[in-house]
C-alpha cells in the first residue's frame, strides 16, 4: 500500500491542475466517504440549519487527527468574496472528535463521523459550500460539495418525454416554475438562476439557464433541450449484507489473504435490450448487517468485490469503463477503472467495499470524457430517476448567491 504522504501528493496534484473551481476528491485510504441520513448514503443538499452528517472510514485505523473546515463558493463555484466570518458562527479548523475503531473484523479502520451544525461549528448562510476534511500536515484527504437552500421558493417540477421524436424513448426533461410570491427580488429574469441535478450527480448537473418566461409572479422554464438528460438505466445492485452468503447478483464468495472477497455474476450490457423496471436506490448505498445486533459503523467487513462487465461490441473506439456509485462518488480514478481481460472477452476490476447493499452502474468514457449518450446500459425515458432543482438569488449589491429554494421528483411519475 502507498504511504498516506505518497497518496496526497498525488492527490495534490490532481487538485491543483483542475483551477480554482472545486472538485470532490477522496485518497486512496479512505472509503465510504459519503453524507449519511440514518445509515444511508444522500444527496449533498440540505435546508439551512438542519443536521447533516459525514461519514467515512480510514483503513490504516491508527486514530489519526482529522481536520475540517468549509469553504463559501458562488453559483457559478469560482470562489466567494465572503470572508469565513461572514458564513461561519464558530472557530474554523476543528478535530473531528467523534470516531471509534473497527472492532472483530478482518480489515481493520477507523470509523469517523462529523455533524453539521454543532456546538462549535454552524454555517450561518445558504448557497454552495465545500467541505474539507484534513490531516495534521494541513493535506485535504476529503472534499465534497454540497448546497444549503432556503425555503423561500417551492419550485413545482414535471418530468417529461423530450418533444424531439429521436430521443422520445430515451431522454427525460424538466418543466418547472419558480413562485416569487411577494418577495421582491431584482431583475429576477438575470439574478435568480437554476442549477438542475439528475441523481444529485454533479459530474452531470445543468446550469446557465435563464427563464423562458414569467407567468404573474412565476418564473417558467418550458425547454425542451435546455433542461434535458439522457435517461439511463436502472441501477445495478449488490446485497452483501450476510458477508458469506451469495444470491441473485454473488456468484461466489472466500477469504484468501486476511479479507473477504465477494465475486459478482458477470453483467451484460443493457443497450439492446428492452427496458426493464426494477426498484433502485437512485446510486445510494447502504451499509448493513445481516446480524441487527451489530454496530454496522464499526463492526461491518470490507470485502474485496469483483466487477465483471460485458459491453456492446458497437461502442466507439477508445471507450473505457469504470464502476461507478455514491459509494465512491463517481469518481473517475484507477482505483475504479475496469480492464479488459481478453482470456475472458470481458472487464474485470476489484474494488474494497464495506457490505452492505449498494447500487451502482457502469459509466462510459470516450476520448476520457463522460459520454451519456454511450451509456453502458442504454438510454430509457422510463428510468426512475430522481432530479433536484436549485433556485439561486444574487442582488445587484449582494457579495453572495443565496440558494431561496429547492425541488424534487421522481421520473417514475413522467408524462407526455
Amino acid at each position: 500500500m502507498l504511504s498516506k504522504i505518497s497518496i496526497l501528493l498525488c492527490t495534490l496534484f490532481t487538485v491543483v491542475s483542475m483551477g480554482q473551481v472545486p472538485q470532490n476528491i477522496t485518497v486512496d485510504y479512505i472509503k465510504s466517504a459519503s453524507f449519511m441520513r440514518g445509515n444511508q448514503s444522500t444527496f449533498p443538499h440540505f435546508r439551512l440549519g438542519e443536521s447533516f452528517t459525514l461519514e467515512f472510514d480510514d483503513l490504516y485505523g491508527d486514530e489519526s487527527n482529522y481536520y475540517y473546515r468549509v469553504k463559501a463558493y458562488n453559483y457559478d463555484w469560482t470562489p466567494s468574496k465572503l470572508r469565513t466570518i461572514e458564513y461561519i458562527d464558530g472557530m474554523d479548523n476543528q478535530r473531528i472528535r467523534s470516531y471509534e475503531n473497527s472492532f472483530n473484523t478482518l480489515q481493520d479502520y477507523t470509523h469517523y463521523s462529523l455533524t453539521l451544525p454543532n456546538s462549535q461549528y454552524k454555517i450561518t448562510k445558504s448557497g454552495n459550500y465545500a467541505l474539507e476534511i484534513y490531516d495534521d500536515q494541513n493535506e485535504v484527504v476529503i472534499r465534497r460539495k454540497f448546497v444549503l437552500y432556503e425555503d423561500n421558493a417551492k419550485v413545482s417540477l414535471q418530468v417529461k418525454r423530450t418533444r424531439n421524436l429521436d430521443f422520445y424513448d430515451s431522454k427525460q426533461r424538466l418543466e418547472f416554475s419558480v413562485p416569487m410570491g411577494e418577495a421582491e427580488y431584482q431583475n429576477p429574469m438575470k439574478n435568480i438562476k437554476v442549477a438542475i441535478f439528475q441523481n444529485g450527480r454533479w459530474d452531470s448537473f445543468l446550469h446557465n439557464i435563464a427563464p423562458q418566461y414569467i407567468i404573474g409572479t412565476d418564473l417558467v422554464y418550458k425547454y425542451d433541450e435546455e433542461t434535458q438528460f439522457w435517461g439511463g438505466n436502472q441501477y445495478l445492485n449488490f446485497d452483501n449484507s450476510d458477508i458469506r452468503q451469495v444470491n441473485n447478483m454473488i456468484g461466489a464468495t472466500n477469504v484468501t489473504n486476511g479479507i473477504y472477497n465477494t465475486y459478482l455474476h458477470i453483467n451484460e450490457s443493457r443497450r439492446a435490450k428492452v427496458y426493464t423496471y426494477f426498484p433502485d436506490l437512485n446510486g445510494h448505498f447502504y451499509p448493513r448487517m445481516i446480524n441487527q445486533y451489530k454496530k454496522v459503523s464499526t463492526e461491518g467487513e470490507y470485502s474485496w468485490v469483483y466487477f465483471s462487465y460485458s459491453p456492446e461490441l458497437d461502442m466507439p473506439e477508445n471507450t473505457d469503463y469504470y464502476v461507478t456509485g455514491m459509494f465512491n462518488d463517481y469518481e473517475l480514478t484507477s482505483s475504479n477503472k475496469l480492464v479488459y481481460n481478453e482470456e475472458k472477452d470481458v472487464y474485470e476490476k476489484a474494488i474494497l467495499i464495506k457490505q452492505g447493499f449498494t447500487n451502482f452502474n457502469y459509466t462510459a468514457t470516450v476520448d476520457r470524457k463522460v459520454a451519456p449518450e454511450w451509456n453502458a446500459d442504454g438510454n430509457f425515458a422510463l428510468t426512475t430517476n430522481t432530479y433536484q432543482v436549485i433556485v439561486y438569488y444574487r442582488g445587484s449589491i449582494d457579495l453572495y448567491d443565496r440558494a431561496i429554494g429547492y425541488g424534487f421528483i421522481n421520473a417514475q411519475d413522467i408524462t407526455n
